[in-house]
């Protein structure tokens, strides 16, 4: 037998001393503290999640900032004989123990798909068609397909009658639609007429006299015996299951007094693992504990099931303004591990709120620092905001986890996972404040089918910090001792435990020490500075520390500084707190580069003083150091603050065609090579390749790089490919590049953490390059040909410019603009309000296409944007949601089918004279062409002009400039219907080489001019005419709105039947007038059939159908006067097409003998025009379910419902199913309609 398994290394906590302090302190295990995780929502139900180690409960609260859940209530029914109607039209039997005084219920209707994580959906639909469809549509397939084969074996009479031709045809369109109805179920997408939109649930919301309540109707029958019966969370405790497929559980909340149900769910697996990590507890099974098994959770959602789970800033800010208030309960801690890369920090809404939960109501605030590491800047937001009040984690991987969750055949020393990001900030902070265990197995919710599941990331380092901070916090509480999450930070700096021969920017301060930093808290928990932050500003900006490369990096530099001590909560702080406040403190540092003062006198004010940094003698890399601040009189205290400094030197690239780099080096597991690169100016790709020298030894490798541009995000240029090398094998890259003085790209080059053995290889990174004249490509197609001028300056490359169009962008206006006051969910304390700007724009899709739809004035800016959040949903004609998205619109791009649609959205802030800028805000949709559009690229403007031979080839050398010519578009096939600004989009690449082509190449803009405008030929005859044809023309004018006015007015008054008779008796455009009145007899609401057949038969009689069936045979009509004889020839035949088709109505209607005639109508249509014609595809159906070939009549309902989706269309579908035998397909169209035809839009 082996040794036991370490169980205790699946939920990590020895690493850090955590088990050692509650085993050391049992009472400090997080009782008494409230640890608030801003995440994607806790499974009450999850293991260890029930109760706290004191036998409180666990979870206190759930809340959903996202939306997602929300529910409209507002529809207010009375209950009668114990029944009530929800808004799916079902009957809802309300039970005798729903107490209701009152007798009146609000009520709603809710998408189970909305409250379903991504991957339970993924579940779920095939699950239901295999369960809803499979079966039955199988029988239903053999059983067409035996009538079609029944139908081929009979002998076919020479005569063949119309019946027999259509019975034919109905039993082929059976076979047809059986196989299209069953592939367009199985697509898997969720907006087209015939998807499955999951199940509906009726809700329902009461005040039973002592509390509100809700019921979910989870039965999807009107028995709320078997459904969900709620009340709000926090005062319950209550959370139910939806169905017994989905497993997920889900609580409410109600607002607005009955008028909102916020359904709370879980987008992903994510906050569970996140919440056990932190605070789990196993009364029978310790072993499995989270880090505070005392501590008691809020649950507090910030993904948005509508994107993935992606956060928004509208939960992010009910996030905060929840806890801020504090209406039930006092949150000690916060845990975030959730993050986006911002352009930059100095500004944004988030952050400043961010700070304000920290700063002003002593929060302490935990938050991973991202998983985009190995390379440098690559910490995320919220832990790179203004002020660096947010503590960030890094994630570490001990022996003991690699062998127990990873069972690695080996044990590896502790180590820095390979993708943890990395410091420092942009503007110079540390970045990663301290690192822990990155990874665990532990409870996840019931709804993956699974108790425990291994996630890794800095999203499972974050929480086990804040984890151990409850420990500590419940500690100080035992005591009775103050903190604050000053006081908090600066004990867990001092205590980190460092991590020799590990990278330095990945771990901070170093690995958790639970124990040290107990210690540290308590000791100096009287210290004066204890409620104090000290505000670093370097450069005279909003800089954190000093951060330089580049040109910065090559002198010296002097630096100023300014400190500021800042109090907690400062605007209510006692005047005497801040009169003695003053420190006495010795400035060290251990670089040789770097001078500085040696003593600081801060009373509180800002203090400014100089430092020198020479990094002219650093070789190349990055170096870090830092001028720290200690108490003169308590040095023990270790640093007050710091001042993180970082500099980046450059290696030097070899001369010649191809400037770069060559290294020779064996990596061992998580070892890391950086190289810092000047980037040649005129360099727009650099190439790296890899080679192996091992011979019997593969090696998985990752190669990351970034090159920082001036305020745009670390991803602009940032490429990152994990790759595997095998045996004396070779690996190539290439990126884009910035070419210029001063530009530095750094080359991560590192073996994965767990990749054993040592593997040598050798590497180059060289640069090459083609330069356009301009970065920004935009040409107008109404100014003319375009000149571009390019340069190679590094080396010589062939030239292959290609220019693609492959997208068609339309720029839209608001029809609908609004701004209201939001409720009681985001306030911020103490009575501030929130806004919201409601904007509404209307979008026409002419085919099926993909769209991306853009605020451009708001887009890829999210935490550091000035406004709260915004978010974009996209709804059908029917108000159906058919997608959502937010800030990042590159992320949401979606399938649509043709149609009309609505585009609404939304912006938030606390100060309304904002969003009234806003008002106007275009909206850009992107709609993907069937076909790239390549435009004409010659190498001469002569050339050009002619259209002559293309540029296909070229030279560029360094001191050349190849000029290039662009032509506009010759077809006007894209500027006919375009909307004002439209424009087409794709992509410009000017080198031949594969590599550069493929990482090298520009956004390039062609805005569509006017269109031609054709000559109106009609017009320019009116000019020539007389003044003697004018009373002629009056006379004409007059009749025509007279006939005009005949189907208008009421079909039954004398009026209109003496004003038909008056112009019957005229004698002239008699056709017109007999279509005139039946017109108005079928508009009439109470229609006189026979009156129709009469006026119909008058209508089919005055046209000569012989002519009319000439022309229509016509090939060509060369007459001087064809386009006159075309118009009215069309005219006239869809006069008589509605006359047909108003006649087999009416015989229809009429029955009887009568019905024999309908045959020959149809008879007479098809000559015309196509059965599927929407003039008269009304009449076909009708008259195909008269003869009952449903399968025939079926297939025009279902080509009409594509076309334009309505309830009524979809109803006559699930008619004609019935009638087919499809009763599965009746079942699941009919069940889906209130999913497709929702009264209201969903909310925000």
């Amino acid at each position: 037998m082996g040794e036991d398994f370490p169980s205790w290394a699946l939920q990590p906590r020895k690493e850090t001393g955590a088990a050692a302090f509650v085993s050391k302190n049992p009472e400090y295990d997080g009782r008494g503290t409230i640890i608030a995780v801003f995440d994607s929502g806790i499974d009450p139900a999850a293991g260890g999640m029930q109760v706290t180690s004191d036998g409180k409960p666990k979870l206190i609260d759930r809340y959903d900032g996202s939306g997602a859940g929300d529910v409209d209530t507002s529809v207010v029914v009375e209950l009668k004989d114990g029944k009530i109607t929800g808004l799916t039209g079902r009957t809802l039997n309300i039970p005798a123990t729903f107490k209701n005084p009152t007798g009146k219920f609000h009520i709603g209707v809710k998408n189970a798909f909305d409250l379903y994580p991504h991957g339970l959906r993924e579940r779920i639909i095939p699950e239901r068609r295999e369960k809803l469809w499979d079966e039955g549509h199988k029988r239903a397939m053999a059983e067409a397909v035996r009538k079609q084969q029944e139908h081929e074996s009979e002998k076919e009479s020479e005569a063949q009658t119309l019946q027999d031709k259509l019975k034919k045809e109905n039993v082929d369109a059976e076979v047809e639609l059986a196989t299209s109805l069953d592939k367009k179920f199985r697509d898997g997408s969720t907006a087209h007429w015939f998807s499955d939109p999951g199940p509906v649930f009726d809700c329902l919301v009461w005040h039973d006299g002592s509390s509100w309540r809700s019921a979910i109707d989870v039965s999807e029958e009107g028995n709320l015996e078997k459904g969900l019966c709620l009340g709000i969370y926090r005062e319950t405790l209550e959370y139910g299951r939806l169905t017994e497929a989905d497993n997920i559980n889900v609580s409410v909340n109600i607002y607005d007094e009955g008028n909102l149900l916020e359904i709370v769910s879980m987008p992903s697996s994510h906050g569970t693992h996140v919440a056990s990590i932190a605070a789990a507890n196993f009364p029978d099974n310790p072993e499995k504990n989270g880090v505070a098994p005392g501590a008691q959770i809020v649950s507090i959602c910030i993904g948005d099931s509508r994107l993935n789970s992606m956060e928004t800033g509208t939960a992010l800010a009910r996030a905060m303004s929840h806890v801020m208030r504090g209406d039930h309960y006092k949150v000690d801690l916060i845990n975030m591990s959730y993050g986006e890369h911002s352009h930059w920090a100095h500004s944004g809404r988030l952050g400043e709120l961010m700070a304000e939960v920290v700063a002003k109501h002593g929060i302490t605030w935990v938050a991973s620092a991202g998983n985009d590491g190995p390379a440098l800047c690559t910490v995320g937001t919220p832990v790179d905001i203004k002020h660096n009040v947010i503590i960030g984690v890094g994630a570490y991987v001990s022996p003991e986890m690699m062998s127990a969750m990873y069972s690695s055949r080996e044990k590896l020393p502790g180590t820095q996972y390979t993708w943890t990001s990395r410091g420092p900030t942009v503007d110079g902070d540390r970045g990663v404040t301290l690192c822990a265990p990155g990874g665990a197995i532990t409870s996840v919710p019931q709804f993956t089918l699974r108790g425990t599941q291994l996630m890794n990331g800095t999203s499972m380092a974050s929480p086990h910090v804040c984890g151990a901070l409850a420990l500590l916090l419940s500690g100080m509480k035992a005591l009775k001792l103050p903190w604050s999450p000053f006081s908090v930070r600066r004990a867990l700096e001092n205590t980190s435990t460092r991590l020799e021969n590990q990278c330095h920017f990945g771990q901070g301060n170093g690995l958790l020490n639970v124990e040290s930093a107990f210690q540290h808290l308590s000791k100096f928990s009287d210290a004066k500075e204890r409620d104090v932050r000290f505000i670093v500003n370097c450069k005279g900006q909003s800089n954190k520390g000093v951060h330089l490369r580049g040109f910065a990096a090559e002198k010296v530099s002097e630096v100023p500084v300014k400190v500021e001590p800042v109090f907690l909560d400062a605007d209510n702080r006692p005047a005497k707190d801040k009169l003695d406040f003053n420190l006495r403190l010795v400035l060290t540092c251990d670089a040789s580069w770097v001078t500085h003062p040696a003593h600081l006198d801060l009373m509180h004010t800002s203090r400014h003083f100089l430092i020198s940094v020479d990094p002219t003698g650093l070789p190349p890399g990055a170096h870090a150091t830092y001028i720290t601040a200690h108490d003169s009189k308590c040095p023990e205290k270790g640093k007050i603050f710091e001042i993180p400094i970082v500099v980046i030197r450059n290696e030097e690239l070899s001369s010649g065609l191809k400037p770069g780099v060559q290294h020779q080096t064996v990596f061992k597991p998580a070892q890391i090579r950086r190289h810092f690169l000047p980037v040649p100016a005129g360099a727009t790709w650099a190439t790296f390749r890899i080679q192996s020298l091992s011979s019997d030894r593969q090696g998985k490798f990752m190669v990351h790089t970034v090159q920082l541009l001036p305020k745009l995000v670390v991803r602009t240029l940032e490429h990152h490919k994990v790759f595997n090398l095998v045996e004396r094998g070779e690996w190539e890259f290439s990126i884009p590049v910035r070419g210029g003085d001063g530009n530095v790209v750094e080359f991560c080059v590192s073996k994965w953490w767990d990749n054993l053995g040592a593997v040598e290889v050798k590497y180059s990174i060289h640069f090459r390059g083609v330069l356009p004249s301009q970065r920004e490509l935009v040409m107008h197609g109404g100014e003319g040909l375009m000149r571009l001028n390019l340069t190679s300056k590094i080396s010589h490359e062939d030239l292959h410019p290609e220019i693609k169009l492959k997208s068609s962008v339309q720029v839209l206006r608001p029809t609908e603009s609004n701004i209201v006051t939001l409720g009681s969910r985001d306030i911020l304390p103490p009575a501030r309000h929130t806004y919201e700007l409601q904007l509404q724009y209307s979008l026409s899709v002419s085919k099926s296409t993909e769209v991306t739809v853009n605020l451009p004035l708001l887009s890829d800016v999210l935490y550091e944007s000035e406004m709260e959040s915004q978010l974009w949903m996209l709804f059908d004609a029917n108000k159906r949601l058919v997608a959502s998205g937010d800030a990042y619109p590159s992320n949401w791009s979606t399938k649509v089918e043709k149609g009309e649609y609505v585009v609404r959205a939304h912006i938030r802030q606390e100060k309304r004279e904002l969003l009234d800028r806003f008002t106007e805000t275009p909206l850009l949709v992107s709609s993907k062409l069937p076909s790239a559009v390549s435009m004409d690229v010659y190498s001469s403007h002569s050339e050009a002009i002619v259209g002559g031979k293309k540029l296909s080839s070229g030279t560029g050398y360094p001191g050349n400039t190849v000029p290039v010519y662009v032509s506009p578009l010759s077809s006007d096939k894209y500027s006919k219907g375009a909307t004002l600004g439209q424009y087409l989009q794709g992509t410009a690449t000017f080198c031949k080489d594969e590599s550069g082509k493929k990482s090298d190449s520009y956004v390039f803009k062609y805005v569509l001019p006017e269109s031609a405008k054709k000559k109106d030929k009609g017009k320019e005859k009116e000019g020539k005419k007389g003044k003697s044809d004018d009373f002629d023309a009056f006379s004409e004018a007059v009749k025509d709105t007279k006939i005009l006015w005949l189907s208008k007015l009421p079909a039954d008054s004398k009026e209109t039947q003496d004003l038909y008779k008056e112009l019957v008796s005229a004698g002239s455009s008699i056709t017109s007038v007999h279509a005139a009145r039946l017109n108005g007899l079928n508009a009439a609401e109470s229609k006189d059939w026979n009156e129709i057949l009469a006026t119909s038969n008058k209508l089919i009689a005055s046209v000569d159908q012989t002519e009319l069936l000439a022309w229509m045979g016509t090939k060509s009509d060369t007459r001087e006067n064809a386009t006159e004889v075309k118009k009215e020839m069309e005219k006239l035949k869809g006069q008589l097409i509605d006359a047909f088709a108003a006649k087999g109505d009416a015989l229809l209607k009429i029955g009887g003998e009568k019905k024999l005639e309908v045959a020959d109508v149809y008879s007479s249509i098809v000559k015309y025009t196509d059965p599927s014609d929407s003039k008269v595809v009304g009449f076909v159906v009708n008259y195909l379910m008269d003869i009952h070939l449903y399968a025939k009549a079926l297939k025009y309902v279902v080509k009409q419902v594509e076309d334009k989706h309505t309830k009524e269309l979809d109803l006559q579908i699930v008619d004609l199913l019935n009638k087919l035998g499809w009763k599965h397909a009746a079942r699941l169209l009919e069940h889906s309609v209130p999913a497709k035809f929702p009264a209201e839009y969903q909310p925000f």
